[in-house]
């Protein structure tokens, strides 16, 4: 029986001693004085794609997991009511048209009737005067010359109401082909779709979502450090993203924004240990040409740790050096 327990105790002690020695093996490497570290997640900007106008899905031209450059052809609305509208509009155009014209024939109508009215008073007036036409007939030309200029300013606030619905039956032609340009939903800018919400045939309002893109040149992972780490990063400060997905390889980053304000705040801050327990929201971006050439590979959602450098003379240690893939090709940004 003795024997037995002196085996087991040695068992156990070669278990402990073995898991200490593989535990010295892997354990993380201390990160040296001038860099702090922080989980996080890479996130990508978002885009929606959506409607302007309400109106019914016709065809929806790209799947989830499209790559798509920026003024690509995405979603067409159905625009056969548009479509009409436009027919209508330069026939209402030619009709105003032909309303302003009549205006303008009628204030030319009035104007000489204003003038033959001016010399009908002027002449009685005169004769008036001399005792040859009576008073009477001198007060009704005036009365007609007064009417005839009340009729040539109707006349010409005619024309201008004319040449305003002019302009607003043209400039509802104008609407319409907008609006036909609107319904033809195209990429922004460049990603890649992330999901699509809405299918050939939905009715939406204004502003439905048919469609999200991320922008996989524009992506960043975003880490909470304390006052103390804060006080010390500058924008720009080079930074290192390791992801759990592939924690073999060290991707370069830098840093591109950091909070004012602090994300975890007591309702009082008082003292110095709660001021320093404060997180302050900082987003860390990965260069373009790295994103670029590895864009088949890069996804959102992928946690991972970022260290950045809080002193600019700091050197980064071994296990943070750059270590990136096999070099691939970069591709176009509409997938092919």
């Amino acid at each position: 029986m003795r024997w037995k327990l002196i085996a087991a105790v040695f068992s156990v002690g070669l278990i402990f001693g073995g898991g200490y020695f593989i535990w010295l093996e892997f354990k993380p490497a201390e990160l040296p004085k001038g860099f702090a570290m922080s989980n996080g997640r890479l996130e990508a900007e978002r885009t929606d794609i959506a409607t302007k106008i309400p109106g019914r899905i016709r065809d929806i031209l790209v799947r989830e997991g499209d790559h798509v450059k920026a003024g690509q052809v995405l979603v067409k609305m159905d625009t056969a009511e548009l479509e009409a509208q436009l027919k209508e509009g330069p026939a209402a155009v030619e009709e105003v048209r032909q309303q302003w014209r009549q205006a303008i024939a009628l204030l030319a109508q009035r104007k000489s009737e204003l003038v033959f009215a001016h010399e009908q008073y002027k002449r009685s007036r005169a004769l008036g005067k001399k005792g040859y036409t009576p008073k009477e007939t001198v007060q009704q030309r005036l009365a007609a010359k007064i009417t005839a200029q009340a009729a040539v300013n109707s006349a010409s606030a005619g024309i201008n109401r004319a040449k305003a619905a002019l302009g607003a039956a043209q400039a509802r032609v104008e609407r319409y082909k907008e609006n036909l340009r609107d319904a033809v939903l195209i990429a922004p800018r460049a990603g890649r779709i992330q999901y699509r919400l809405a299918q050939p045939g939905e009715v939406l309002g204004a502003g439905g979502r048919v469609l999200t893109s991320l922008d996989f040149t524009d992506v960043y992972m975003t880490i909470f450090l304390p006052t103390k780490d804060i006080g010390k990063l500058e924008i720009g400060a080079e930074a290192r993203i390791i992801p759990d997905a592939a924690s073999q390889y060290v991707i370069p980053a830098t840093v591109s924004f950091v909070a004012s304000d602090a994300q975890f705040t007591p309702k009082y801050v008082e003292t110095r240990s709660e001021r320093e327990k404060l997180m302050f929201r900082v987003k860390v971006r990965l260069p373009q040409e790295v994103l670029k050439r590895y864009a088949r590979r890069v996804k959102a959602g992928i946690t991972g740790v970022a260290y950045v450098k809080t002193m600019a003379n700091a050197q980064w240690p071994d296990h943070l050096l750059v270590k990136l893939p096999a070099v691939e090709s970069p591709i176009e940004s509409n997938g092919k």
